[in-house]
C-alpha cells in the first residue's frame, strides 16, 4: 500500500525518497513516479520534513526506526514521524516517547480502505498524536486520504484501527452466512443481493464483495493473514483494557480455518468459503 501512497505525495509536489527492504521495488517506483530512492530507512529519512512509514507489525516498524540504519538517527528536531502500520496502541506510545526525546513529532495513523483505497487515493487515516504534528502532516495525509482525523493523544490511531477491524470481521461473517443461507434455500444470491442492499442490511462489505463472494473469487483485497494480525492486536488490547470481544475471536478462529484451507493470501469475504467444504 506504500507504494500508490508515496506516489500521490510525490504527484502533489513533495519531493520524495522512497526506502524498501526489496530493492528492485524502490527502483521501479522511483522510475515510475521520478522520485528517488535510499539504501537505507536513515538515508530516506535524511533532511525530511515528513517521514511517513508503511510496513508489516510492531518488530518491523522497530527495524525501521531504531538503530544506526533507522528513521529517528536521521530526522532533526521539528520534523514529524508518521506511522500507518497497523500495530499496537503500546507500540505508538513508544514511538512518541523515543520521537519526542529528539524534539521530533510522532503520529500513529493506521489506514483503511485496503489496496484500492490506496491506489485510488481515497483511504480513511485514523490519527493518534499532538495537533501541532497533525497541522504539519494534514495536507501532505491528503494527498491519498479522503478523510483524516486526529481521535487522540499517541495510541488513539491505533485503538480506532482496532474498532475498524471488529466491525469488519462482524459483518463480513453475518454477510458470509447470509450468502451461503440464501443458495442452500434455492435463491438467486445476486438477485437477493440487489434488493437487500437498497435497505438496512447494506455494507460495504455487500456493496463491493458479495457478488465475488458468489462467485467463490478471493484473489484480491485485504489478506486474511493481515486480518488476522489485526484481530489479534485488538483481542490483545481487550484484554488490557477489560472488553469482551466474543464474536471477534470466534470470527478470528474462523480465519485460522480459512488459513488451513490454503488461504492466507486470499481476501478476508473468504469467510464464505469455509462455509461450503
Amino acid at each position: 500500500m506504500g507504494y500508490p501512497m508515496a506516489g500521490y505525495l510525490q504527484q502533489k509536489g513533495y519531493q520524495v525518497t522512497v526506502y524498501n527492504r526489496t530493492t528492485a521495488k524502490a527502483e521501479k517506483w522511483a522510475a515510475q513516479y521520478g522520485g528517488s530512492w535510499a539504501a537505507t530507512p536513515f538515508e530516506a529519512a535524511k533532511g525530511a520534513e515528513l517521514v511517513f512509514m508503511c510496513v508489516g507489525n510492531d518488530n518491523d516498524v522497530r527495524s525501521v526506526v531504531y538503530g544506526e540504519h533507522g528513521v529517528l538517527g536521521a530526522m532533526a528536531a521539528g520534523s514529524v514521524l508518521i506511522d500507518h502500520t497497523t500495530a499496537s496502541a503500546e507500540l505508538a506510545r513508544e514511538l512518541s516517547a523515543a520521537a519526542a526525546e529528539k524534539g521530533v513529532g510522532f503520529l500513529d495513523a493506521p489506514v483503511s480502505g485496503g489496496q484500492a483505497g490506496a491506489e485510488n487515493g481515497v483511504l480513511t487515516v485514523m490519527i493518534g498524536g499532538e495537533q501541532v504534528d497533525m497541522a504539519k502532516a494534514e495536507t501532505a495525509i491528503m494527498s491519498f486520504a479522503r478523510c483524516a482525523k486526529l481521535l487522540g493523544p499517541a495510541g488513539s490511531g491505533q485503538l480506532a484501527k482496532m474498532v475498524n477491524q471488529i466491525c469488519i470481521a462482524g459483518v463480513v461473517q453475518g454477510l458470509a452466512e447470509a450468502l451461503n443461507f440464501a443458495q442452500n434455500a434455492g435463491l438467486d444470491g445476486a438477485a437477493v443481493v440487489e434488493v437487500i442492499s437498497q435497505g438496512a442490511a447494506s455494507s460495504w462489505q455487500m456493496q463491493n464483495r458479495s457478488l465475488t463472494m458468489l462467485d467463490g473469487k478471493y484473489d484480491f483485497g485485504f489478506a486474511v493473514d493481515w486480518m488476522r494480525k489485526d484481530l489479534g492486536i485488538a483481542l490483545n488490547e481487550a484484554r488490557q483494557n477489560g472488553s469482551h470481544l466474543p464474536l471477534t475471536a470466534l470470527v478470528d478462529q474462523f480465519y485460522s480455518e480459512v488459513q488451513q484451507m490454503g488461504g492466507g493470501r486470499w481476501d478476508t469475504s473468504s469467510l464464505l468459503a469455509r462455509l461450503k467444504r
